[in-house]
């Protein structure tokens, strides 16, 4: 007799903590987060006039985004995520997202050149609590047409 009684408690106390167990358990596993660009600064522009027209494709989509938007630098110059329309995509933990840093030529703009890509891992994604950051630094260096180098930083916040 007692130990239907204790079967039952049992199996009532399980069935309780299954839910728990349920609810929490996936969140946590995705491991997804947000990513958008943080900063960007320019050491050294790729054209000769000392300023690169820049934009970011990021998913398919160019940064600024409406019209024939970019946002150009000089050597020694910072940008800011507002600067090219605040671009930012989805990354689940077992891909990577790149932020292709393109160099155009105005007046019609379009997609023009890469110059690089800054990647995030979604391997730094899985450990995230919700809302916990992450910074992803990359520099993207290169000499066409001249030498030119730049430090792009990504954030990455838990979901």
């Amino acid at each position: 007799m007692r130990s239907h009684k204790l079967i039952a408690a049992l199996a009532l106390a399980g069935g309780m903590a299954a839910p728990v167990l349920v609810a929490t358990g996936p969140a946590h596993a995705a491991g997804s987060c947000s990513v958008t660009l943080y900063d960007i600064d320019a050491y050294n522009v790729a054209e000769r006039d000392g300023q690169d027209e820049l934009r970011f494709r990021v998913d398919g989509n160019m940064f600024p985004r409406f019209g024939d938007k970019y946002f150009a630098m000089r050597s020694g110059g910072d940008g800011d995520p507002a600067d090219f329309g605040n671009p930012t995509t989805l990354l689940s933990s077992s891909g990577t997202v790149s932020f292709d840093l393109r160099e155009v030529t105005p007046p019609a703009v379009g997609e023009g050149d890469s110059l690089g890509s800054a990647v995030a891992h979604g391997s730094r994604c899985a450990p995230l609590a919700t809302d916990e950051t992450y910074i992803e630094t990359t520099f993207i260096t290169g000499e066409d047409p001249t030498e030119y180098s730049y430090r792009v930083r990504l954030k990455l916040t838990g979901l």
